[in-house]
């Protein structure tokens, strides 16, 4: 089954792709998360949060940049030709700058406390608990600036 969750307000944008054989759309929030974040897609062994979609499409924001948090059963790089986790493999939770730059990651038992631990991380996040800069091995300052004006953090 595919599922995919999109915040009401946003771009109708939505994805085309399969899941199983099935293609199907359900729109759903995550009651727990601060403000900005949004359930963007889930999946049995997958769910994907991500920070301020409606902005993270521009110049000063670009997409690539979008703040991600996945939650994932087993390790999100499983070795290729295992596309399910094993049912021992924990629940993992990792946040994501950018592509190449990743924050914290954490590992759960169960999914419901990968959830729980997702919507802390994004809390986290919101508050400005998390230096995202000290993951940045080169940091791109006029970047970082602005995404600090958009979380509210003073620079």
């Amino acid at each position: 089954m595919f599922v995919q969750f999109r915040p009401s307000g946003l771009s109708s944008r939505r994805d085309h792709g399969t899941h199983r054989g099935t293609q199907r759309l359900t729109t759903v929030t995550l009651d727990a998360l601060p403000d900005g974040w949004v359930v963007w897609n889930q999946e049995p062994t997958d769910l994907v949060l991500v920070y301020r979609p409606d902005i993270f499409d521009t110049d000063a924001f670009p997409a690539p940049c979008l703040p991600t948090l996945y939650v994932t059963r087993g390790r999100r790089s499983r070795r290729p030709g295992r596309s399910e986790p094993d049912p021992d493999d924990p629940w993992i939770v990792t946040l994501y700058l950018e592509p190449e730059i990743d924050g914290p990651t954490r590992e759960f038992d169960d999914r419901t406390a990968a959830e729980t631990g997702a919507a802390r991380l994004a809390e986290r996040f919101a508050s400005g608990e998390i230096d995202y800069r000290s993951f940045y091995q080169h940091p791109r300052e006029a970047y970082l600036d602005r995404l600090d004006e958009l979380t509210g953090r003073e620079t």
